[in-house]
């Protein structure tokens, strides 16, 4: 199985939790989980992995192995980031978004309103 991670903005706090009461609330297509930390590091969202229940069938170290190449070949989008946040506040998290590949394309096919 394949897996992508993205950065996907920054929001305050309050926000990103209502976001992800909801999302539990909600049939969310599994294989997609975001992730939320104050500090933009990669340790930060490897320990925000931990704390996320996704799908069963995840490979985790291919997951983190995703997260590690993401962080590795996109420094600059990374470094744009960890601006955002500092420029947003200490009240905000940088968010993000890892999920598996045909659940990820299922949550986009899902915004258009879209059944493939």
């Amino acid at each position: 199985m394949k897996y992508a991670f993205d950065i996907v903005g920054v929001s305050p706090v309050l926000y990103f939790f209502n976001h992800q009461q909801q999302s539990w609330h909600k049939n969310q297509p599994q294989g997609v989980e975001y992730l939320g930390t104050p500090t933009c590091t990669l340790d930060a969202f490897l320990e925000s992995l931990e704390s996320v229940s996704p799908s069963g069938s995840w490979n985790s170290d291919q997951v983190v192995d995703t997260v590690i190449q993401f962080w590795l070949n996109n420094v600059e989008s990374v470094q744009y980031w960890k601006a955002r946040l500092k420029d947003a506040g200490r009240d905000n998290v940088l968010v993000a978004r890892v999920a598996d590949i045909k659940a990820l394309k299922a949550e986009f096919e899902s915004l258009l309103g879209r059944k493939w």
